[in-house]
């Protein structure tokens, strides 16, 4: 048993005179409310209680015993207390792609380190997932399902994968009509690990893949895009990596029929059991933002 439950027991049978009056309160078992008491007996090999039939008192020792107690449990309930509810401080390390982290989070967490002087961030930017328990990440930013089912997450919005072309390609160029026409274009390709050069289309009964041969490939998406913007070919990117682009004209949205199922975009933490505060705050401040972006509303 946790030592401080067994100093709230025999405080208990002190304030009520009894064992059992002490167990009706605390909604113990007569037992396990003699077990208790037995083992702090047992710790300060002393006696605590005189008994009789009816009533209990506290020895000598058990009054001093009391008169501790009562004060490392309210120290205890202080110390909880101030962590819980008082002014949020300390070290809160969060993660995120690249792109969307640049571009989004760094402006939550600005506003967040605003509202919050006792706070310290460490944003780590990147587009390989870390794992949050072996680097001590409080909370990450996630685009995509999840391959950890142990993770908790919070969804706030979506986003989809998109070809995308410049009007300058395009006139040089006639516009793809399906998938498979791509393999006659010039293709700038994102590759940010090593894998097959294939883009996998998904909507409804046109699921397929095709096979790439890039003119260009490039392991930085803000790169891939100077290039498609100058006219290099097409390429594909995430709707909230190109949304100022397409609002603009300077680049156009290519087979949108055949575009995978949209992606969440999801606030993760490792887990929901005793969340800090400050994890809390944060992952409430960050979904407020979020879900206000157009960026990542459904397109």
């Amino acid at each position: 048993m946790d030592r401080l439950d067994e100093l709230a027991i025999f405080l208990a049978i002190v304030d009520e005179g009894s064992l059992a009056a002490a167990g009706r309160k605390l909604r113990r078992s007569p037992p396990a409310v003699t077990r208790a008491l037995a083992a702090l007996e047992e710790r300060v090999a002393a006696r605590l209680l005189e008994r009789t039939t009816r009533r209990s008192r506290p020895t000598e020792a058990g009054r001093r015993l009391a008169e501790h107690a009562r004060a490392v449990l309210a120290g205890y309930g202080d110390a909880v207390r101030e962590v819980g509810a008082g002014p949020l401080r300390g070290l809160l390390r969060v993660t995120a792609p690249l792109v969307f982290g640049r571009r989004h989070i760094a402006p939550i967490v600005a506003s967040f380190l605003d509202a919050h002087p006792g706070v310290r961030v460490e944003l780590v930017l990147g587009d390989r997932n870390l794992d949050l328990v072996a680097d001590e990440l409080d909370v990450a930013l996630r685009i995509g399902r999840l391959a950890d089912a142990s993770l908790v997450a919070r969804r706030v919005g979506e986003v989809r994968r998109v070809l995308v072309a410049s009007p300058s390609y395009l006139a040089a160029h006639a516009a793809p009509r399906v998938p498979r026409d791509l393999v006659h274009h010039d293709i700038v390709f994102t590759a940010t690990r090593p894998g097959a050069l294939v883009w996998r289309f998904g909507a409804a009964a046109r699921r397929g893949e095709v096979r790439l041969v890039p003119r260009l490939v490039v392991n930085d998406v803000e790169a891939t895009l100077l290039a498609v913007r100058a006219g290099r070919g097409i390429s594909r990117a995430l709707t909230y990596q190109v949304a100022d682009d397409l609002a603009s004209g300077v680049l156009v949205r290519l087979l949108p029929d055949f575009e995978p199922p949209a992606l969440p975009v999801q606030l993760v933490v490792p887990s929901a059991r005793h969340l800090a505060a400050k994890t809390r705050s944060f992952v409430d401040h960050a979904a407020r933002a979020l879900t206000a972006l157009s960026v990542i509303r459904a397109t």
